[in-house]
């Protein structure tokens, strides 16, 4: 399935549109993992720890999302749009919220 963030495709033609679709993932963090991005925060770098969980929530959306686009004859997702954000009473939650136009494509000869 032709995943974009374009609200059109090179060289496709959009023959039918089915819809706008939404699908999200919500990843906690632990106690370790806050720790060791507390020590990347005093000491500078990057958090290997938090980009691993937002890399893990982007990709499970991204399933649920292609999978919902499936489900109603759809080949191509256009127009996606990605959402970020922390949850919960401590914030301690990662969300990612992905949203797109399901549409069925055609290749142009």
């Amino acid at each position: 399935m032709i995943v974009a963030t374009t609200p059109s495709l090179e060289g496709y033609k959009i023959t039918k549109y089915c819809g706008v679709g939404t699908a999200q993932a919500i990843m906690g963090a632990n106690i370790g993992r806050d720790f060791l991005a507390s020590l990347t925060d005093i000491f500078g770098g990057r958090s290997g720890q938090y980009e691993g969980k937002i890399e893990e929530a982007t990709n499970t959306a991204l399933d649920e999302l292609r999978a919902k686009a499936k489900a109603v004859g759809a080949n191509a997702i256009v127009g996606v749009d990605f959402d970020f954000g922390a949850v919960g009473a401590s914030e301690s939650m990662m969300l990612c919220v992905v949203s797109g136009t399901f549409v069925h494509v055609e290749k142009i000869d």
